[in-house]
């Protein structure tokens, strides 16, 4: 079933977040931007946690969240442990939260309308894992090419 292969899959992505997260060199280059890089690792990082968290923890799994999208992108220097922290509850959170989404919630509308259209909740979660991975990479990519800059 989908859900089933979504939890795999946010689980797999959520995982590989913190091991980006865990390569920095420096921990300081989590929240470095340089030269037109619009958001650092640790505001990606942070960015999917809220996003993630609303949308499937809050709005799927009934579990409370009150989202600061604002200190997503604002918020600087978090500690890496704590960030690590957060992303290990939030892969809780959903998985938790779609084993609790069967055939029949895949296939209803999602609750909040996110686009200029409605979508179905199943419609909705794959944009959230592309979502997922979307910034993985960039995080992957800040790091590599970040992280190895000598002050």
């Amino acid at each position: 079933m989908l859900t089933d292969t979504l939890r795999l899959l946010f689980r797999r992505d959520l995982n590989r977040v913190k091991q980006e997260l865990a390569l920095y060199n420096d921990e300081e280059k989590i929240w470095h931007i340089e030269k037109g890089i619009a958001n650092s690792a640790g505001n990606l990082s942070l960015h999917l946690i809220g996003n993630l968290n609303t949308y499937i923890g809050a709005e799927l799994g009934g579990i409370p969240y009150v989202r600061h999208r604002e200190l997503e992108f604002s918020l600087k220097n978090v500690a890496r442990q704590e960030l690590l922290e957060k992303l290990d509850e939030t892969t809780s959170i959903v998985d938790v939260s779609l084993s609790k989404v069967g055939l029949e919630v895949m296939a209803q509308e999602y609750p909040i309308l996110v686009f200029e259209n409605k979508t179905s909740t199943e419609y909705f979660l794959v944009h959230l894992a592309a979502h997922l991975t979307y910034h993985l990479g960039q995080i992957n990519y800040h790091r590599r090419l970040l992280d190895s800059v000598q002050p």
